[in-house]
C-alpha cells in the first residue's frame, strides 16, 4: 500500500460492481423462498406448532428449522448483493503509532526520570500523576 501521493480520506481504489444479470435472478429468487419461509414461519406462531401438547414436541423443531432457514436465506441474499452489487473501496486511512493509543504525548514516549521531575512541585507530580491532562 505505498500510496506516495495519497492524502487521509483519499479514495485509493475503486472497483465499481459487477451487477451481473445471473445474480439478480437468484436474489429475487431467494427473496421468494424467504417469504414462503416467513409465511410459514408466522402461520405455524398463529396456529401453534409451538405447543409441546399438540404433536409432541415436533412442531417447535420445525419452528426452529425455519426460523434457521429464515437467517441462513438472508444471509445468502445479503452475501450476493454485497458481492455483486456493492463497488469495492478502499480509503487511505491515518495510521497511528502505537504510544497514540496509550495516550502519551510525543515527547514522552521514552519516558521521564523522576529526578526531572524533581524541580517541579510534589503536588503538580502527584496531579499529573492522577490526571495526565494536567497543564504544566
Amino acid at each position: 500500500m505505498s500510496s506516495s501521493g495519497s492524502t487521509y480520506g483519499d479514495v485509493h481504489r475503486y472497483e465499481p460492481p459487477r451487477e451481473s444479470t445471473a445474480a439478480a435472478i437468484a436474489i429475487v429468487l431467494l427473496t421468494l423462498v424467504q417469504i414462503v419461509f416467513v409465511a410459514l414461519f408466522v402461520y405455524g406462531l398463529a396456529s401453534n406448532w409451538a405447543l409441546s401438547s399438540v404433536d409432541g414436541g415436533t412442531g417447535n423443531m420445525f419452528l426452529g428449522f425455519l426460523l434457521a432457514a429464515i437467517f441462513l436465506n438472508l444471509g445468502f441474499i445479503l452475501l450476493l448483493y454485497r458481492k455483486e452489487f456493492l463497488p469495492d473501496v478502499m480509503i487511505v486511512k491515518k495510521r497511528r503509532r502505537k504510544w497514540e493509543d496509550i495516550y502519551v504525548r510525543e515527547e514522552d514516549v521514552e519516558g521521564r526520570r523522576l529526578a526531572d521531575e524533581a524541580g517541579a512541585g510534589a503536588l503538580d507530580v502527584l496531579k499529573r500523576a492522577i490526571y495526565p491532562y494536567y497543564k504544566r
